[in-house]
C-alpha cells in the first residue's frame, strides 16, 4: 500500500467530550512509565497528535489516547492523553472513552454487572469500575489521583478586567477557578464566545502571577484551563441524604469549551469545596456541562501530597462509542501533519 501510516480509531465521547482511542498503528513508545511515555511522545511523535487532531481529520474540540502496554503489573493498559495544546497527565473524560472501548471492543473482558480494571495514566494508576449490561458499559467511575489547592482567593490582574479573586487547584491537570457571575459572566451556551476570550485572558494571567509546581513531578505543567462556576445548590440526593449541585464551564487551550463537567476540573474543583468546607467526604457532588451533561463525584479520602490537603475524588459518567475509523496518511499530502485556523489558534492561545 502507498500508505506512509494507518492508525486505527474507536471514536467515542463521554457525556458530550471526544475522546478519540488510537488502538493500532503506532507502534512501541519508550519510557518506563505512562508518564516517561508521554514525555517521550510529545517529544518525538508529535506529528502524531497533529495528524489526529488537527484538520482535516480533526478539529480544536477533539482529543485522542494512545492505548500502550503498562509495565505495571497492577495495570491492565497504560494510554497517553493528546489534546490541542498539550499532553495532560490526566482526564476524566478520556479515561471513561478508554475503558468503555477497552470493553465494548473486548479488548478486556467484560464480567456483568460491574466490570474492574485499573489503568495507567501518566498521572499515575487509576482505579476503574465500570457497570455493564447486555455488553454495554452503562457508566464509568473512576478514582483519581489526588487533588489539592494551590491557592485561594488569590488576587490576579487581569487585563481588561481588573483585579478579580480566583482560586487554582490541581486535579489532573492545573486550574484557574473563577465564580461566573463575579466576572459578569452565565454559564449558557449563548455566552459561549465571551467564556472562551475571558477564560483565555484569566488563565494568561493567572499563569503569570501564580506560579505552581507540582510538590511530586514538577514536569506536570501549571495553570492551563479556567473553570467558571455557578452557585451550589443543596437538595435532596438519590439516596435521601443532602447532595450539591452546580454548574460549570471549563476552557480548554487553545479556548474552548469541555462539552462535558469536565473530570480533572471537577477534581479539582471537589479539592476546593473540602478546603472550604462546603463538601464533606462521601457526599454526592452533581457537577454539570452548560449543555447539560453531568458528572457525579465524591470525595473517597482525604490525603497529603508534600505540603498540601488534598483529596481522592471518584467521578462517574457516560461513555459510547461513536465511530470506527482506520485514518491513514499519504505521504504526498501537503499537509501531511494537518493544519490549524480559526479563533481558537489565532486570537485566543497564550
Amino acid at each position: 500500500m502507498r500508505f506512509s501510516r494507518m492508525l486505527s480509531v474507536v471514536d467515542a465521547h463521554a457525556e458530550g467530550e471526544s475522546g478519540k482511542v488510537v488502538v493500532g498503528g503506532v507502534g512501541p513508545v519508550p519510557g518506563e512509565t505512562m508518564f516517561d511515555k508521554r514525555q517521550y511522545f510529545s517529544e518525538h511523535l508529535d506529528q502524531l497528535r497533529k495528524l489526529l487532531l488537527c484538520e482535516p481529520r480533526g478539529a480544536v474540540w477533539h482529543n485522542a489516547n494512545v492505548l500502550l502496554p503498562s509495565n505495571r503489573p497492577d495495570a491492565h493498559f497504560g494510554y497517553i492523553i493528546l489534546e490541542s495544546a498539550e499532553y495532560p497527565a490526566m482526564s476524566g473524560s478520556n479515561t471513561m472513552c478508554v475503558a468503555t472501548v477497552l470493553l465494548e471492543t473486548g479488548m478486556l473482558p467484560m464480567t456483568e454487572p460491574v466490570t474492574r480494571l485499573t489503568l495507567e495514566s501518566p498521572a499515575g494508576l487509576i482505579r476503574i469500575e465500570a457497570a455493564c449490561s447486555n455488553g454495554k458499559v452503562e457508566r464509568v467511575k473512576l478514582v483519581n489521583q489526588p487533588a489539592f489547592v494551590y491557592y485561594q482567593d488569590a488576587k490576579i490582574d487581569v487585563p481588561g478586567l481588573g483585579m478579580i479573586a480566583v482560586d487554582v487547584a490541581y486535579g489532573g491537570m492545573t486550574y484557574a477557578i473563577v465564580d461566573a457571575a463575579s466576572v459578569g459572566l452565565s454559564l449558557e451556551v449563548s455566552q459561549e464566545a465571551a467564556l472562551y476570550e475571558l477564560g483565555q485572558r484569566i488563565k494568561k494571567a493567572a499563569h503569570e502571577q501564580l506560579p505552581v509546581s507540582h510538590p511530586e513531578n514538577p514536569l506536570i505543567p501549571g495553570i492551563t484551563n479556567t473553570s467558571f462556576t455557578g452557585p451550589l445548590l443543596r437538595e435532596e440526593g438519590p439516596d435521601g441524604e443532602e447532595m450539591v449541585r452546580s454548574l460549570n464551564a471549563v476552557i480548554v487551550s487553545p479556548g474552548r469549551l469541555d462539552r462535558s463537567p469536565c473530570g480533572t476540573g471537577t477534581s479539582a474543583r471537589l479539592a476546593l469545596l473540602h478546603a472550604r468546607g462546603d463538601l464533606k467526604d462521601g457526599q454526592l457532588f452533581r457537577h454539570k456541562s452548560i449543555i447539560g451533561s453531568q458528572f457525579d463525584a465524591r470525595i473517597e479520602e482525604t490525603t497529603t501530597v508534600g505540603k498540601y490537603g488534598a483529596v481522592i475524588p471518584s467521578i462517574a459518567g457516560r461513555a459510547w462509542i461513536t465511530s470506527f475509523n482506520q485514518l491513514v496518511l499519504d505521504p504526498t499530502d501537503p499537509f501531511r501533519e494537518g493544519f490549524v485556523v480559526g479563533k481558537p489558534w489565532d486570537l485566543y492561545t497564550s
